[in-house]
């Protein structure tokens, strides 16, 4: 499995709630521009709006690793607003794993499937 497939997760501080979204549309923005390798890139919200899940898919790790180049400058501002932890599904390279190491990810290799 050559795709990497990632979950950001967000818990929202209160509050918050427009100014995130407001963010998240700056976000998809600027992947819409300028990632080549994004397959998926799609926002979900629980029905009180506090928590956020953004589900990831990528040609491949280097894929990725653009992806967190482009969103850099609007990344930080995230963690402003919210709580993040990741969730990484796939065979990641270590230069993946390194470069999000700091979030403490869930890193889960590709077993079997369709």
């Amino acid at each position: 499995m050559s795709n990497i497939q990632v979950t950001a997760k967000f818990k929202i501080h209160p509050g918050k709630e427009d100014a995130f979204k407001e963010l998240a549309r700056a976000c998809i923005a600027c992947v819409k521009e300028k990632d080549t390798g994004t397959l998926q890139y799609d926002w979900f919200f629980s029905k009180d709006g506090r928590e956020c899940r953004v589900r990831e898919t990528y040609t491949d790790s280097d894929a990725v690793l653009t992806h967190v180049a482009n969103l850099g400058p609007l990344f930080g501002q995230f963690l402003e607003l919210s709580e993040f932890s990741p969730e990484i599904y796939g065979d990641a390279s270590d230069a993946l794993v390194g470069a999000v190491e700091a979030f403490k990810p869930e890193v889960y290799d590709f077993y079997n499937g369709l």
